[in-house]
């Protein structure tokens, strides 16, 4: 097994405006892409497991001509709540890191 910050270029979350978050997980080398394409590990259900969501609240999406894989999630705290800990929505990729990749 392989974890997926191993094979990906880069991982990131982001705002996707104030009141969402969007995951971005690209890859370099097709190879590389396709590997985990092949294995359906990711999907709206695992991020939906990740994050404590319903699976109806995940936006999948694989792009095959970016290398890339995107998801986008409600943001826990709309930006700029007093709740929210995270204003840029920059420091919440953490749990794609270590997902094993067959």
């Amino acid at each position: 097994m392989t974890t997926l910050g191993e094979l990906a270029r880069l991982i990131r979350s982001k705002n996707a405006g104030p009141f969402e978050l969007t995951f971005d997980i690209m890859f370099d080398d097709p190879a590389k892409f396709e590997r985990v394409r092949r294995s359906g590990v990711l999907s709206s259900a695992l991020i939906a497991r990740l994050f404590r969501l319903p699976e109806a609240e995940v936006r999948f999406f694989v792009v095959p001509e970016a290398l890339a894989f995107k998801a986008s999630i409600p943001r826990p705290a709309f930006q700029g709540d007093l709740q929210d800990a995270d204003n840029h929505g920059g420091q919440q990729y953490p749990p794609l890191i270590d997902i094993a990749i067959p």
